[in-house]
């Protein structure tokens, strides 16, 4: 019996993993801000006003645009969007909800880049839109967020976005209406049973799509489903499988990650084109409802989903960023700061905005320190030198290159191991349909 509740602990950690760990960045962000992006309330955007770095401890952060955060919580009911004339410049607004599902898009590919306004609308809602609005977007879960990110060509550019952020507002339709929050788990020593807490809590204030309804069903021999009794106080046999499921469930997320699930591999690179694809049935405004974006095997698709929240929370689908990230040299091994390595680009990415190739450690995925502040470098990047052809060669390493042209396309790694992650902002269809490949990084 402890085996098979251990099992199904596995299972739970998978399967709500997504949602606790979505919900306690959701909370950071509005208790404590990360890095450049201020704290800010419910229903308010926090914005960066400098390029992310190493201070902005959030997983795969990209260091290409300026952020702007939003936590939405409708509870208050509607939010009215507002966005500006960007006249142009690619940005995009990303909703994400509380199961981690991408299911709105709102500006350069999928809207435009003209002004506008956005009827932000709890589950369910029925009313009547101002009279000036694009459209209304329904939210799936009460508290949801929105991620956007603005396209900043340097420190020259960033008054610029900082006057397009400050016009892009958030206003509450009901003036004296007030949030509810996320609801508080019981206190424990334990943090597997917190975790399942949280899943307990949140799962019943978030309910999942209904196609997960019969998955969620199944956890209620471990106390997941009761709406009066925490886990904390669920019985020793119990307790004693959660915690075990814990470990069990987060081996396997960081198992997945590293083998790159169902994603296939092309000369070392992880083509995650698909890895967002995971939400099958909410589709607003600039999300695409197409089978070329949806993972049908059921398993597969919760596992999936854990793997993405885990190693690179609130990523697009790839219609609007495709990444591609790699662990290992032309040779199969880790890639290290303790060797040199080039990346030639030949041609360098078809994409209709622009492309980066950014630099994180293992195993935090986070940015590091290095002598240059340089932490990606793409078709923006200032100084780099171009082949005669046109062809791009990036020299990688710990230690700065002697070489000027190497040392004018130097991404700097850490002194340990890491992974490189390659971000294609409107690809072409040459990438989707792998037509466009990414050579080896090759080991000096």
């Amino acid at each position: 019996m402890t085996t098979d509740l251990t099992s199904l602990a596995t299972e739970a950690y998978v399967f709500g993993f997504p949602l606790v760990f979505n919900l306690d960045q959701v909370q950071r962000y509005v208790t404590e801000g990360v890095g450049a992006n201020p704290a800010a309330p419910f229903n308010s955007f926090s914005h960066a006003r400098a390029m992310a770095g190493p201070a902005d401890t959030f997983v795969t952060i990209n260091n290409d645009t300026l952020y702007s955060m939003a936590q939405i919580d409708l509870s208050v009911g509607p939010v009215l969007l507002r966005v500006p004339d960007t006249e142009g410049r690619y940005y995009v607004l990303q909703f994400v909800d509380a199961w981690t599902n991408n299911f709105a898009y709102v500006g350069h590919r999928a809207t435009g880049t003209q002004a506008g306004a956005f009827l932000l609308v709890p589950p369910g809602w029925s009313g009547d839109a101002p009279d000036d609005t694009s459209a209304t977007i329904e939210f799936p879960t009460r508290i949801a967020s929105i991620v956007g990110r603005w396209a900043c060509a340097g420190d020259h550019d960033l008054a610029s976005v900082a006057a397009l952020q400050d016009e892009t507002t958030l206003t509450t339709l009901d003036p004296h209406a007030r949030p509810i929050g996320i609801p508080q788990p019981a206190d424990s020593d334990s943090d597997a049973l917190v975790f399942f807490d949280k899943l307990r809590l949140w799962s019943q204030a978030f309910p999942a799509p209904e196609r997960d309804q019969q998955l969620q069903a199944g956890l209620t021999p471990l106390g997941i489903n009761d709406a009066d009794r925490s886990i904390p106080d669920v019985d020793e046999e119990i307790a004693s499988a959660l915690i075990a499921g814990y470990e069990h469930g987060r081996a396997l997320i960081e198992k997945v990650l590293h083998s790159g699930g169902t994603s296939p591999e092309v000369n070392g690179w992880k083509l995650t084109f698909h890895a967002f694809d995971y939400n099958l049935d909410f589709f607003r405004t600039g999300a695409l409802d197409d089978p070329r974006f949806k993972i049908g095997d059921p398993k597969m698709r919760i596992i999936e989903r854990a793997a993405a929240a885990a190693g690179g929370l609130w990523g697009n689908h790839s219609y609007e960023a495709a990444y591609i990230m790699t662990y290992v040299d032309d040779q199969g091994e880790q890639l290290t700061g303790a060797r040199r390595y080039t990346l030639h680009l030949d041609p360098t990415p078809p994409v209709g905005a622009f492309w980066s190739l950014t630099m994180y450690d293992v195993p935090n995925f986070f940015m590091v320190e290095n002598p240059i502040d340089r932490y990606s470098i793409g078709d923006r990047t200032p100084g780099i030198v171009y082949e005669p052809d046109g062809s791009l060669t990036i020299t990688i390493s710990h230690d700065e290159p002697a070489d000027p042209t190497a040392r004018a396309n130097w991404l700097p790694s850490p002194a340990g191991d890491f992974r490189p992650v390659l971000r294609m902002y409107e690809p072409a269809e040459a990438v989707l349909d792998r037509t466009y490949e990414v050579p080896s990084i090759i080991r000096v």
